[in-house]
């Protein structure tokens, strides 16, 4: 996900993709220690969005 997509998204869009973003990450480390993940580089990707899609959310607050 870019960051130009998540300055469009609203608030409420944006919780919403924190919360699934956190869900997949959860689930990509569980494939992880059970060797079941093909792509290991999705993990760093999952992260950079969470990061992105906090920093938008706080630059948010504090403009607000």
């Amino acid at each position: 996900m870019k960051a130009s997509e998540i300055r469009e998204l609203s608030g409420d869009d944006l919780q919403a993709k924190l919360k699934e973003a956190r869900a997949e990450l959860f689930n990509l480390r569980f494939q992880m220690a059970t060797s079941q993940l093909d792509n290991t580089a999705r993990v760093k990707q999952v992260k950079k969005d969470i990061a992105r899609i906090q920093t938008e959310m706080r630059a948010r607050e504090l403009s607000a």
